[in-house]
């Protein structure tokens, strides 16, 4: 075994491998951008290195300077985690030539999985069943040759990113070119595949083992068919589509998907499974490197995952066959991302304020968090994962809303509250799943509506900072009471906006503390975490802010006649079409605002004019910033002015 390891990669990933490491009795580095100096990954290594004043983002990308990194702390083995260089073949070279042990698989077949063109031809040469389809440069020519629907993805990477489902082909050549744009931003290759899509498919996966002595296991699948475009939000295993009989049978098929590339180490080998028919199964690709997902495997085999990728790193040989594994029980995860479900799960951003993460009784959190963590734009959305066990699926899921609901993340806004109502969803209750089931039940998990007692909330809070001290003489007109000299008391009103303003007016009875507040509404008492202009409960989390109707109205009138547009999300500029004065239709593509890996389009809302443009490329905006301001055509300048 290995006496120090650097993880080269940050965050909850980090702090997950860091966690194995000090069981291990293995000394830890960790690395961090100067952006990262306080992170939770970097206070709990043993040791941690600075990569450099370059852009936070870049650092963690720099092979120079991660090699560098462990050089100065003596490491002798680097876990990649996974993002950033985990899948990356030059990476895993460039530690071997270093005389570093790359804790993964050897880099030819990292280069062979990580293109899904060639992994789909070995793999069948190896009896595997693949999803038809065709690949670049006759990537149009194969996709009207398999009709509609059909699905494109990226060659070079996964997680969702660069993927389009394609359902008419009369827009194929605008969804090629989108494709294109985010392959190149998020894997550097623009290179795209096509393949046949299976509606209402389950994703299921299977999580291998290999060492570097010719023995390959699989350790039973996961159920990953809960996503939202293309990304995972649930993840269970084992699942409840396989019979024993297609368990085994899709088990060896990643078996011999792992032989076929040399495989060493974890890794896991995706499959899509018509739901009607499990027994019909087709290979999608190989992700060499560990998983996400990897918490639910771990608790039904009670297998370390990262220990045996540094037991596997170190030489040693499997210490199980086939028939020792067993899977007890059942495990789900639940992913906790920085997105707003209200604003169509945009990204969000933030200082974290309030802080929980559940442990204990059945319940893990891999995070990365702690309070005060700055979450920006420049990585995944994903900042922890809250993962339950239990002797059956019903328990397990039971175990895991309740753990959503006790997850406070304040300060920034996340989807743990609509995940704990999606795991409650009758269909999922049931198990009867497919990769668009979320797409068709979100609106019934995103409420509209505010309820009005988290207004009653906010304005307890306010009234507790009016009230005075008690100590000395109080003036009346300084207490909260309404009280009006000659006159019957006027109801205080406390003008509050969290999607729209409102004047709202408290009624019900408040106890209030520094972490807290409760409010009693016609009987019926609702308590709420607290932090600045955040409250929350259950999952969910408002900001709720004061609302300045003066402040509004004159910027309303400093634009009559216009509509401002503004960012949806905290981000960065990376495409500006337009400048100010020219003429543009009613939907014309203006601006993209790119954050956390996904690309937003700015469109204009009606035929105008370009009046006024505030940013260009590479400008970081915050959400709601104004981006810029259209004038309608048949507005006069006179009229707007």
């Amino acid at each position: 075994m290995f006496d120090t390891v650097l993880v080269a990669n940050r965050g909850e990933i980090a702090v997950r491998v860091i966690r194995t490491l000090r069981s291990l009795g293995v000394r830890s580095v960790a690395v961090f951008s100067d952006a990262d100096a306080d992170a939770r990954h970097v206070r709990e290594a043993d040791t941690a290195v600075r990569l450099g004043p370059a852009p936070a983002a870049e650092s963690y990308l720099s092979i120079e300077r991660l090699l560098e990194a462990t050089a100065r702390s003596g490491a002798q083995a680097v876990h990649p985690g996974y993002g950033f260089l985990a899948e990356n073949a030059a990476f895993a070279r460039a530690c071997a030539d270093a005389g570093l042990v790359f804790i993964g698989p050897p880099a030819e077949a990292i280069s062979l999985m990580g293109d899904k063109i060639r992994a789909k031809e070995t793999v069948r040469a190896a009896g595997v069943p693949v999803v038809p389809g065709g690949r670049d440069p006759e990537l149009a020519e194969a996709a009207r040759a398999l009709g509609a629907p059909v699905l494109l993805k990226p060659s070079a990477g996964g997680g969702g990113k660069g993927m389009r489902l394609v359902r008419d082909l009369a827009v194929l050549d605008e969804e090629i070119a989108a494709a294109r744009r985010e392959a190149r931003t998020s894997f550097g290759d623009d290179t795209l595949l096509v393949e046949r899509w299976v509606d209402r498919p389950r994703h299921i996966e299977i999580q291998v083992l290999a060492d570097g002595h010719g023995n390959v296991v699989h350790l039973g699948e996961r159920e990953c068919s809960l996503q939202r475009r293309h990304q995972k939000v649930v993840e269970e295993a084992p699942s409840v589509l396989l019979d024993e009989e297609t368990r085994a049978a899709m088990g060896e098929a990643a078996v011999q998907a792992a032989r076929s590339c040399g495989y060493r180490g974890a890794g896991t080998v995706e499959f899509i499974v018509p739901g009607g028919d499990p027994s019909s199964y087709y290979f999608m690709e190989m992700n060499t490197r560990l998983q996400v997902e990897h918490p639910v495997t771990e608790l039904v085999t009670g297998l370390d995952l990262v220990e045996w990728q540094l037991r596997v790193a170190a030489g040693e040989r499997l210490a199980f066959g086939q028939d020792d594994i067993t899977l007890t029980g059942h495990a789900i995860e639940a992913r906790v991302c920085a997105e707003d479900p209200a604003r169509g799960f945009l990204p969000t951003g933030g200082t974290v304020l309030r802080l929980a993460e559940p442990q204990g009784d059945g319940v893990r959190t891999d995070s990365g968090l702690s309070e005060g963590t700055e979450v920006g734009s420049l990585y995944d959305p994903m900042l922890s994962k809250v993962i339950a066990y239990g002797p059956d699926r019903e328990t397990a899921l039971r175990k895991l809303r309740a753990a959503l609901a006790g997850t406070v993340t304040l300060g920034v806004q996340t989807n743990a509250g609509f995940v704990r109502r999606l795991l409650a969803h009758p269909a999922v209750v049931a198990g009867e799943l497919d990769t668009g089931l979320v797409e068709r039940v979100v609106d019934d998990l995103v409420p509209t509506d505010v309820p009005e007692e988290v207004y009653e909330a906010a304005a307890a809070v306010r009234l507790q900072a009016l009230r005075p001290s008690g100590e000395g003489w109080t003036d009346p007109f300084s207490v909260p009471s309404g009280w009006r000299l000659g006159g019957a008391p006027k109801p205080l009103a406390f003008h509050l906006r969290v999607q729209e303003p409102v004047a709202y007016v408290p009624r019900g009875t408040h106890t209030v503390t520094d972490d807290t507040v409760s409010v009693t509404l016609d009987g019926v008492r609702h308590t709420f975490h607290r932090a600045g202009e955040w409250i929350g409960r259950d999952g969910d989390a408002w900001q709720v802010r004061d609302h300045d109707p003066v402040a509004a109205s004159l910027t309303h009138a400093a634009h009559a006649g216009a509509d401002s547009l503004t960012a949806p999300m905290p981000g960065t500029v990376t495409v500006v079409k337009v400048a100010v004065g020219d003429e543009v239709s009613a939907g014309q593509s203006l601006l993209v605002v790119e954050a956390m890996k996904m690309e937003h389009v700015i469109s204009a809302p009606h035929a105008g004019t370009v009046a006024e443009l505030d940013v260009t490329p590479g400008t970081t905006v915050a959400m709601d910033q104004v981006l810029a301001v259209i004038t309608p055509l048949e507005s006069s300048a006179e009229e707007a002015q």
